[in-house]
C-alpha cells in the first residue's frame, strides 16, 4: 500500500466493544519500518489500539495510552519474508475470564505462544478499534504505513473466532490457504473489504464501506491464492538501492552496479514477464542462476557469469563476459518482454511488442531456436530466475503478471492463453506468469 490507506468511522454502539476478531492476509514489501495493518485512536494520542509489524520485524497487538501500554502481545517470531503472504487473526475478548484468552494472535492458522512481551488485556478493558472512532486500514500514527499488499480483510464485531473460519489446511500440500467466503455473522460494526480485488465496498451486508483516504489502491493480481514474483528486498547490498515501491515492483537505483533478483523462480517450465524502463543509466535484464545471488561480487555483473544471460540497453546480449550484437537498443519509456523456456534452455527478448532478432510468437511457442538470444542453456532442473541490472540513475518497473507498471495499468492487455497474469503484450502460447499458480500448472 506504501502511502495508501483506508478509513471508516464505526458506530459508537457496537454489538460488543469488548469482543471482536480481525482477519487479514498481508504481504510485506519493506523491512525495518513499522507496517500497520489496523489502527484506531480516540481522536488524539490518549488511547490507541493497533495490530502492526514493528520496525524490529515483530507483530505487535496492543492498547496504549498516555499512561503507558496496558495490553501488549509482541511476538518473538520475525516477519521478514517478502516473498510470502501471511494470514493473521487477532482476537480481542477482554470479558473472557481466562486472562490468556483475552488477546490472541494466530499466524497461518497456528496460535502464537512465544512472546517478547506478554501482557494480556485486563478484565473488560476497552479498545478504540470498535468504539465509534475513525478506523484506519494500512496506516498507524504519522508515517507508519503498511508497505505491501493486503487482501480479504474481515472484522467481526461481537465474536471471538478461530482462524479456521477464514482459512484451512490444504489436504495435498499441508499449507494454510484462504477461505474466500467465510460464513460468519458480522455484528453491527463488522465488515469485509478487499475481497478478490481493490473494492472498499463492504461485502458483509452491513454497508460499512471504507474510503481511500490517500494514495492509489490498485487491483493487484498478487493474492493469497496466487503469489506473484516481486523484486527481492532481502537481497544483499541494499545500500545501492534508492527505493523499491509499489509492492517491490518498481526499482530505483543510483550509482554502483548491482543486479537485483526476484522472489520466485522455477526449475522447469516456460515463463514470461515484462519490464518498463522509466530512467536509463546502464541497464540489463535477463536470467541468472540463483546460487549466484548470495555472493555480492558475483552479481555486480551477472552477464560476466557463465550462468547469467542478459539483454543490455545497448542492444547487445551478454553472457560469460562476452558481448555480441543482438537487437535494438532501448531507453526510457520502452517496455521489454522476456520469454524464458527453462525446460529447453532458450530465451528470447522483445522491445515494445516486437521480438528481437526477427523472432515471432509462433516460433517462440514452437521452440524454434533460430532467432533466440540464447539456446542450449543448461537451465532445466536448476533454479534460474529474472534479474534487473542497474548502474547509474536507473528506474525499472516490473510486471510479473500483476497488470501494472508501478501504479499504471497496462494500456491494453495482450492475449494470454494460460489465463495466469495480465501483460501489456501477447504471451506466446505455452508460457505463463512466474507465480505459485504458474509453478503448479
Amino acid at each position: 500500500m506504501a502511502t495508501t490507506f483506508l478509513t471508516k468511522t464505526l458506530s459508537g454502539s457496537p454489538t460488543d466493544n469488548n469482543k471482536w476478531t480481525f482477519s487479514c492476509w498481508f504481504k510485506i514489501s519493506k523491512l525495518a519500518n513499522t507496517n500497520t495493518l489496523i489502527y484506531s485512536n480516540d481522536g488524539g494520542t490518549t488511547w490507541v489500539t493497533e495490530v502492526a509489524i514493528s520496525d524490529a520485524g515483530k507483530m505487535v497487538f496492543q492498547n496504549k495510552g498516555s499512561g503507558g501500554t496496558t495490553m501488549n502481545l509482541t511476538t518473538n517470531r520475525l516477519f521478514r519474508d517478502v516473498s510470502a503472504w501471511y494470514h493473521v487473526v487477532a482476537v480481542f475478548d477482554s470479558s473472557n475470564s481466562t486472562e490468556a484468552d483475552r488477546q490472541i494472535i494466530y499466524i497461518n492458522g497456528v496460535r502464537e505462544t512465544s512472546f517478547a512481551t506478554n501482557n494480556p488485556a485486563s478484565l473488560n478493558e476497552a479498545s478504540t478499534i470498535n468504539d465509534g472512532y475513525v478506523l484506519k486500514i494500512g496506516k498507524g500514527n504519522t508515517s507508519e504505513y503498511h508497505d505491501g499488499s493486503m487482501s480479504h480483510i474481515n472484522f467481526i464485531d461481537g465474536q471471538a473466532l478461530a482462524p479456521t473460519v477464514f482459512g484451512e489446511t490444504d489436504s495435498t500440500t499441508g499449507e494454510w490457504k484462504i477461505k474466500t467466503s467465510p460464513s460468519v455473522t458480522y455484528g453491527t460494526n463488522g465488515f469485509f473489504i478487499l475481497k478478490d480485488g481493490n473494492s472498499v465496498t463492504d461485502q458483509s451486508g452491513n454497508s460499512n464501506n471504507f474510503t481511500v483516504a490517500a494514495g492509489t489502491l490498485t487491483n493487484n493480481k498478487d493474492n493469497p491464492s496466487n503469489n506473484f514474483a516481486t523484486v527481492n528486498a532481502s537481497a544483499p547490498a541494499t545500500g545501492n538501492l534508492t527505493s523499491l515501491k509499489y509492492g517491490n515492483l518498481e526499482l530505483k537505483q543510483q550509482n554502483n552496479p548491482y543486479a537485483w533478483p526476484v522472489t520466485l523462480c522455477g526449475h522447469t517450465g516456460k515463463w514470461y514477464w515484462e519490464q518498463k524502463v522509466s530512467a536509463l543509466g546502464t541497464t540489463a535484464v535477463g536470467i541468472l542462476k540463483q546460487d549466484k545471488f548470495p555472493q555480492k561480487d558475483s552479481v555486480w555483473y551477472p552477464f560476466v557469469q557463465p550462468t547469467g544471460y542478459a539483454y543490455k540497453n545497448t542492444g547487445n546480449k551478454g553472457n560469460n563476459n562476452n558481448d555480441s550484437s543482438y537487437g535494438n537498443s532501448y531507453t526510457s519509456g520502452d517496455i521489454l518482454s522476456v520469454a524464458f523456456d527453462q525446460t529447453n534452455g532458450t530465451i528470447w527478448f522483445g522491445k515494445n511488442g516486437t521480438w528481437q532478432n526477427n523472432a515471432t510468437d509462433t516460433q517462440i511457442a514452437a521452440g524454434t531456436t533460430t532467432y533466440a538470444a540464447f539456446s542450449s542453456m543448461s537451465t532445466n532442473g536448476e533454479f534460474y530466475g529474472p534479474f534487473i541490472y542497474a548502474d547509474g540513475s536507473t528506474e525499472v518497473a516490473s510486471n510479473f503478471g500483476n497488470g501494472y507498471f508501478g501504479i499504471t495499468a497496462v494500456a491494453s492487455a495482450g492475449t494470454n492463453a494460460s489465463g495466469n497474469g495480465v501483460f501489456e503484450y501477447d504471451v506466446p502460447a505455452g508460457y505463463t506468469a512466474l507465480s505459485t499458480k504458474g509453478l503448479n500448472l
